[in-house]
């Protein structure tokens, strides 16, 4: 069976895209569902190439037992629609950047990160950049719901037998 790719998507990769990306790849890690689930994250803008997350991300990530250490920003690019299977932004704008890039065919994989919040009703994960730590907190909060429904998602599209 093949893995289910998801890619999360911001502006810059460095404070909500590789926050979703470590707390899933923990959650999944936690699971056993790497051999069939596989994230990666990247910006929309080249802002941040190769740096690693922002310190105040990796800081309020740690405190929930995240490591995002090892996360690299990249900018997306069009091969990203045709290799993963779901492409979520984090907001509004993300969103309609990532829909301009995508080919047509792939339209279908690219959404918001907030679709699969079960406990949240927040349409979009806010840009923490600018402001305090009770931002990266909520972002955490949200990105760790989303990260919960998105892995009832994938056990219903591609069903695994887990731990």
């Amino acid at each position: 069976m093949s893995s289910y790719r998801i890619l999360f998507v911001c502006m810059g990769n460095i404070c909500r895209s590789p926050t979703a990306d470590g707390v899933m790849r923990h959650k999944v890690r936690a699971l056993g569902l790497e051999p069939w689930v596989q994230v990666d994250s990247a910006g929309t803008h080249n802002y941040h190439p190769n740096s690693p997350p922002d310190a105040r991300s990796q800081q309020h990530a740690a405190q929930r037992g995240y490591d995002l250490s090892a996360l690299r920003a990249r900018q997306m690019t069009e091969a990203d629609f045709e290799a993963f299977d779901l492409v979520l932004a984090m907001d509004w704008d993300n969103l309609a950047l990532a829909q301009a890039l995508c080919p047509p065919q792939h339209q279908h994989k690219v959404r918001r990160m907030t679709e699969f919040c079960r406990q949240y009703d927040d349409a979009v994960v806010p840009d923490p950049y600018y402001g305090g730590a009770a931002g990266f907190e909520q972002v955490l909060d949200l990105v760790e719901d989303a990260c919960d429904g998105l892995i009832a998602h994938v056990r219903q599209v591609r069903p695994v037998q887990t731990r």
